[in-house]
């Protein structure tokens, strides 16, 4: 890939480029800030059960935080392709890496989430597994690859839908970010329906077929490298691996310092998996461990360490990025950059087989999880089937349900498609909180009014 030729200002949508004291991408940082979902992700669950009597993460306080450890990545790496390829680049070129590629990815780690639905994994589960389970009813009603995009729900490819698309009666192209933002986020850049033929070996996909010609437009602008046309499958923009380690370092160490604050992890445990792996990476253990001994809070003990392995992780996941920089450009490097770190650090696998043993599988988590799931599933169950139907066939509760729904995800004149795209928007969207609310009123839970 072109280094000059990876980064565009386009945007999504009729939006002329208008002179501002911003750049182009500062605005993406700031639009995403400002939108609704964004804020929405202020009551969807990261981890673990919100709220609650101790501060824990939800979606939004992670995506700043990973924001704010992607743009030191971004800054860092624009330094270095700006004084490593200087005879390479176009002067527009250096202005980019100089002073905006830390822009790009600490906007587009802030999105990096919104298309995940209420209640984490088990929420992305829900959705796809509900037409799974309908396959029966529901597969004659779709082509192929839209089949695939819902039987495969993913939380990736719905960031882009949720970034770029167009409701009903909104602006055209969503919040009208740069094609750059765009595909920084777009970690699985395929159609579904390449993972059901076998073509590759990614587990996920990056767009639905509603978005495929604007994630063409994205491939464009930014000159993905193409693998296959039919199905679409192209290789991952070199800003993804930046994004993808900025996430991968914020939430394999944060889980662990909330599961502490919860006291589901002992203080013991969780300094000594911290301080093994700042061990493993700095030169001048005694200062870490006389700092850590002036310390009386065991709360902040924990976060002077988590802060050390925060650091030591960007450093290596900069030195990582540096060594594979050609592998990347060319789209070829097969692991992400804290994965292929881990492969070589112990203490970072232990952090992970301890997270896995005694976070992930903890009973509050997997509590969540299952209400999660069945709240999700029934919500999809209580719409789809009625906005499947025919206005003249509809029956009086089916009129009931779609009053429920706002108008900006009806699509009464568009495909069988399009029409279950707007529902799944509706509850996607949904914040932990609502998604219950509004469970127990239909199922009769809760009757009564609020305003």
């Amino acid at each position: 890939m072109n280094l000059n030729q990876i980064f565009t200002n386009q945007r999504t949508g009729n939006n002329p480029h208008t002179k501002a004291s911003r750049t182009d991408f500062q605005r993406d940082f700031d639009r995403i800030i400002f939108s609704s979902a964004f804020r929405r992700l202020q009551n969807k669950t990261q981890v673990f059960p919100l709220p609650g009597s101790v501060f824990v993460h939800n979606r939004l306080t992670h995506s700043l935080e990973v924001s704010s450890v992607g743009r030191s990545l971004g800054s860092i790496i624009g330094e270095f392709i700006y004084n490593d390829f200087k005879n390479d680049l176009t002067e527009d070129a250096k202005s980019f890496y100089l002073h905006n590629l830390g822009n790009v990815i600490a906007a587009a780690c802030l999105c990096h989430d919104v298309g995940n639905p209420a209640f984490g994994h088990s929420g992305e589960d829900a959705i796809a597994s509900y037409f799974e389970r309908n396959e029966n009813d529901l597969k004659s009603k779709f082509n192929e690859k839209e089949w695939a995009d819902l039987v495969n729900f993913e939380g990736n490819a719905n960031a882009i839908r949720v970034l770029a698309h167009q409701q009903q009666g909104k602006d055209e192209g969503g919040i009208q970010l740069t094609f750059s933002t765009l595909a920084s986020i777009a970690k699985y850049p395929c159609e579904a329906i390449a993972k059901k033929k076998g073509i590759i070996h990614r587990k996920k996909f990056g767009f639905f077929q509603n978005e495929k010609d604007i994630f063409l437009e994205i491939a464009k602008g930014t000159h993905l490298i193409s693998e296959s046309e039919d199905p679409y499958i192209f290789k991952r923009h070199p800003f993804v691996w930046l994004v993808e380690a900025a996430d991968d370092i914020c939430y394999n160490i944060i889980d662990m310092e909330d599961a502490h604050r919860l006291g589901i992890v002992s203080t013991a445990d969780c300094k000594n998996l911290f301080f093994e792996l700042v061990k493993s990476e700095t030169d001048d253990v005694n200062r870490v461990e006389q700092k850590l001994n002036s310390i009386g809070n065991e709360n902040e003990q924990i976060s002077y360490l988590r802060a050390k392995v925060i650091n030591a992780l960007i450093n290596k996941s900069i030195q990582l990025y540096k060594s594979n920089f050609e592998t990347i450009l060319e789209g070829n490097l097969d692991h992400g950059l804290l994965d292929i770190y881990k492969s070589e650090n112990k203490a970072l696998q232990d952090i992970e087989s301890f997270s896995i043993e005694k976070i992930y599988n903890h009973k509050a988590v997997v509590e969540i999880e299952n209400a999660g799931y069945n709240v999700m599933y029934e919500l999809l169950d209580h719409f789809i089937p009625s906005i499947l139907k025919h206005e003249d066939e509809r029956k009086s509760y089916d009129k009931k349900a779609l009053k429920l729904l706002p108008k900006q995800f009806v699509y009464q004149d568009g495909t069988d498609y399009q029409k279950v795209l707007g529902v799944i928007d509706f509850v996607s969207g949904m914040t932990d909180n609502y998604a219950t609310d509004l469970y127990r009123k239909i199922k009769g839970i809760d009757i009564g009014m609020t305003v």
